[in-house]
């Protein structure tokens, strides 16, 4: 098994821009199997895609990180420019961050989820984001923690169940933690769209426990 790095975006010569965007929020390989950390936001989420394709340095080879943080400062201008005037929508900064996010700027994000959980705390979902940056960024412990207090206010959150998980299972090595928290993601949520690949998590977690 292998985590996905941060920067797999310049690393792997395949990739195209449109695979960036449809896979910003793939984070783990299971397996064959592909997983990611789940999007918590329930917000508006920024169209990221409607940069144009024909951006310089992007429209024929892969994107660098310096290509997604010009694309993010881009897409964040209009918000940045609300947020000016409107300092406290924890919304607007929710969606902020959200558009480094998907950009891969990862601390970037982190600021914006903070601020915004400063002004309303029990936002599962920016909770959640953030714990899927600070995961990128390094910090295990962290993002588990964060998790785990959205679990306290939103017991049944699916992204955080499904997130926590993946983080224990490839950040901790606790495939016993990580079943845990995928069987009370199936149990509150048995209409979950991706059950198929949780049980298929699931499975691989019990045949295979802590290997790499």
């Amino acid at each position: 098994m292998t985590i996905e790095n941060k920067n797999a975006t310049s690393a792997n010569p395949t990739w195209r821009p449109t695979h960036v965007y449809v896979m910003a929020a793939v984070c783990l390989l299971v397996g064959t199997m592909v997983g990611y950390l789940a999007r918590g936001s329930a917000t508006r989420a920024v169209p990221v895609n409607q940069v144009s394709p024909s951006t310089p340095a992007m429209s024929q080879s892969t994107p660098s990180m310096e290509d997604m943080k010009r694309m993010a400062d881009r897409q964040a201008e209009p918000l940045l420019a609300k947020l000016q005037s409107d300092p406290k929508n924890a919304q607007l900064l929710n969606e902020i961050g959200t558009v480094y996010r998907l950009t891969h700027q990862f601390q970037t994000a982190e600021s914006y989820y903070q601020k915004a959980l400063e002004l309303n705390p029990e936002n599962a979902g920016a909770r959640t984001d953030m714990a899927s940056c600070m995961f990128y960024l390094g910090d295990v412990d962290g993002a588990i923690g964060q998790l785990q207090q959205v679990l306290t206010y939103d017991p049944k959150h699916a992204g955080a169940l499904l997130n926590l998980g993946l983080i224990r299972w490839q950040g901790k090595k606790d495939a016993q933690g990580a079943i845990a928290a995928w069987t009370t993601l199936l149990k509150y949520n048995p209409a979950f769209p991706r059950k198929a690949e949780v049980d298929n998590l699931i499975a691989e977690a019990k045949a295979h426990g802590v290997k790499q």
